[in-house]
């Protein structure tokens, strides 16, 4: 009798997965957060109409933020795997949102690099994409794809906000604008990360996916903990392979996820955030109906991110490769882009671009923590953000600097395409699908 009502009791506490809401805080934070750096694109065109500087040097603004953040990135997953996130994420808020507000004051391009450049991007980084699917990574297992095309949709909503970024600037200025966004990011994020967040289920594996789970036992959990550098064509050994940053740097699947994180969320995504709205206002669009392009491209980026959940059921790479292949083909239209005679081609890209794109993200960091979960994965996925900060930083420079040396950008997009090729191709080597993820454990 009591046996039944202790299961009723467990029973009933089940209802209750405490993993919704923390991944509710991290949608929110996320959405507030990426919109600082995702409205990037629509106050590039105001910065340089008042400053007269060139979109290659403005653009360093963007680039270096997005260097700085994947240098920290490291530094703020070993962070967030040894300290109390509520701390640790509270601190990161206060950060960017201070950053983001002082950005008001500047007046020269190095302000805009030290301030945006360096302490919004160690703010963001801290209390950012890879401290938040960590903790999400701990919660979640059976749902992975599904937590994580919930967080890609709110990075996709923080596009959205490139409309009310675009309003703010147009009414208020884009020095109130940013003024406005600070304070917003500092009043909602700090207070709910410090107050609900944190780090992982209770004891024994209990409510991983809201699910009472079975821990393995000592024999099983330490079977492969100190075991030689994994075959890749033993699910049995990759799924119980205790990984250390050491060990994951001598992996062939890490260095490959490494190099697609450059190219496609680095390169690829960040040429497509950052000169969008400047590319529809060369075409002639007004800078409210760009940022309405931008915001519908958002829209479906969202859209796009919840296809991952599907991942959970085909394979991550059935659905990766197909993403992949649809943004680089939405991204051929620009090619075809000149004025505005046919304002259904850049919907017609932002859909379809959105969806591919959003698709994407999600689905490479649920590779990335299926392959590599573990006690140390903060600092693991940290070190392959650096990828993407690489390709980040290069890339929005890069398309500036071809605009201003060749007028347009013809060669650009040539480069976000072979981009997400690439992207395909290399999803294709990793093979997600040959190996079992890494298995729950409880490591806190």
């Amino acid at each position: 009798m009591e046996g039944q009502r202790e299961s009723k009791l467990n029973k009933g506490k089940s209802k209750i997965f405490y993993g919704w809401v923390i991944l509710a805080v991290a949608f929110i934070s996320i959405i507030l957060t990426y919109a600082v750096r995702n409205s990037f694109s629509v106050f590039y065109p105001a910065i340089v109409e008042e400053f007269g500087w060139g979109r290659g040097d403005t653009a360093v603004m963007f680039s270096l933020a997005i260097l700085v953040y994947g240098l920290s990135a490291p530094l703020a997953g070993m962070l967030i795997d040894r300290f109390e996130p509520r701390l640790v994420l509270t601190i990161g808020a206060v950060v960017v949102g201070t950053g983001v507000a002082l950005c008001s004051t500047a007046t020269a391009q190095w302000h805009f690099y030290l301030i945006y450049g360096l302490m919004v991007a160690i703010g963001l980084s801290v209390m950012g994409w890879n401290p938040m699917t960590t903790i999400v990574a701990n919660w979640f297992v059976r749902k992975r794809g599904l937590a994580l095309g919930v967080l890609g949709a709110a990075f996709g909503g923080s596009m959205v906000f490139g409309y009310l970024s675009q309003f703010l600037i147009s009414n208020f200025g884009w020095r109130n604008a940013y003024i406005m966004i600070g304070i917003a990011v500092v009043v909602v994020t700090a207070p709910i990360c410090a107050v609900f967040m944190r780090r992982s289920p209770g004891g024994d594996m209990e409510l991983m996916d809201g699910v009472q789970e079975k821990p393995r036992s000592s024999l099983e959990k330490s079977k492969f903990a100190n075991s030689a550098y994994p075959a890749v064509s033993s699910k049995e050994i990759w799924s119980s392979t205790g990984w250390t940053l050491a060990r994951a740097l001598r992996n062939r699947q890490f260095w490959l996820l490494f190099l697609t994180a450059f190219l496609l969320l680095g390169v690829a995504q960040q040429i497509a955030v950052a000169h969008q709205v400047y590319f529809f206002i060369d075409a002639g669009y007004t800078p409210l109906a760009a940022a309405t392009m931008y915001s519908s491209f958002g829209i479906a980026f969202v859209a796009g991110t919840f296809c991952s959940s599907l991942s959970d059921y085909l394979g991550r790479e059935k659905i990766f490769i197909p993403a992949c292949i649809l943004g680089a083909a939405a991204s051929s239209l620009l090619f075809l882009i000149e004025d505005t005679s046919q304002p259904w081609m850049p919907f017609l890209f932002a859909i379809c671009g959105g969806l591919g794109f959003g698709a994407t993200g999600p689905l490479f960091y649920a590779v990335v923590a299926d392959l590599f979960h573990g006690k140390n994965f903060g600092s693991i996925q940290g070190f392959i953000v650096m990828g993407f900060a690489m390709g980040g930083a290069i890339g929005p420079w890069l398309a500036g600097f071809l605009h201003d040396s060749t007028g347009d950008y013809t060669v650009t997009f040539i480069i976000l395409i072979g981009s997400m090729v690439a992207g395909a191709v290399l999803m294709r080597m990793v093979s997600p699908g040959r190996l079992s993820p890494v298995q729950a454990q409880k490591h806190f």
